[in-house]
Formats: structure tokens, C-alpha cells, sequence
């Protein structure tokens, strides 16, 4: 298993940034460093806690941007990060973008959609 990095570009009125993503399966939210929510000028909207992976319980801010990958494009939550944190790309984003990661070759594919 390896990691998976994706270029896209965030948004939010008329700023923007590009941004390299690392693909988490794992992590619900995206995560935007702070230079980068800095730089399009979100402000948070509300906080959540979040369990790390060792435990470890955290707080950060939320808000939404737009998101652009070459698979897709769409508006979706973000944690504002802090210092030390590195951009994520989550699995709620993915969702929205109707994406999936293949762990095989490591490449975000279209999901399959089942009507109920």
C-alpha cells in the first residue's frame, strides 16, 4: 500500500489556491493547511473534535469551499488547519465529487451508484 497525492485548486469568492492533497480513506473530512484557508480567506463556521489515529482527541474549525480536481468539482467541508497540519483529502469530499480511491493502483474513479 502506498500513499496517493492529487493536485486541485480550492476556492471561496474570488480567491483561490492550489493545493496537493493526500488521499485519506480514512480521514471523514478534508483538511486544508492554514496558509492555504488563509490565503482564500474562509472563516470557521462552527468546531468539531476528531479522534487521531493514536487516540488523541482534537478540536478544529470548520467551514466549506469549493473544490476543484481534474475528476471533478463540487462544495464541501473543511477543516481549517493549524500549524504542522498537512492538506487531506477526505472521504466526505468524495463523496460529494462522486469519487472513489482504488487502493490497487491508487487512482480516484468514478462511484458506482446504486438506486435503492
Amino acid at each position: 500500500m502506498g500513499l496517493t497525492f492529487i493536485d486541485g485548486t480550492v476556492s471561496h469568492s474570488s480567491k483561490k489556491a492550489s493545493v496537493r492533497f493526500l488521499v485519506d480513506s480514512g480521514a471523514t473530512y478534508t483538511l486544508l493547511s492554514k496558509n492555504v484557508w488563509q490565503a482564500i480567506e474562509l472563516e470557521p463556521t462552527r468546531s468539531l473534535s476528531f479522534s487521531l489515529a493514536d487516540g488523541t482527541i482534537i478540536e478544529r474549525n470548520i467551514s466549506e469551499c469549493f473544490i476543484s480536481l481534474k475528476q471533478g468539482e463540487g462544495h464541501s467541508p473543511v477543516i481549517l488547519g493549524e500549524e504542522g497540519d498537512e492538506p487531506l483529502l477526505g472521504v466526505v469530499t468524495l463523496e460529494i465529487l462522486g469519487l472513489t480511491l482504488n487502493p490497487f493502483n491508487r487512482t480516484l474513479q468514478p462511484m458506482k451508484m446504486m438506486l435503492a
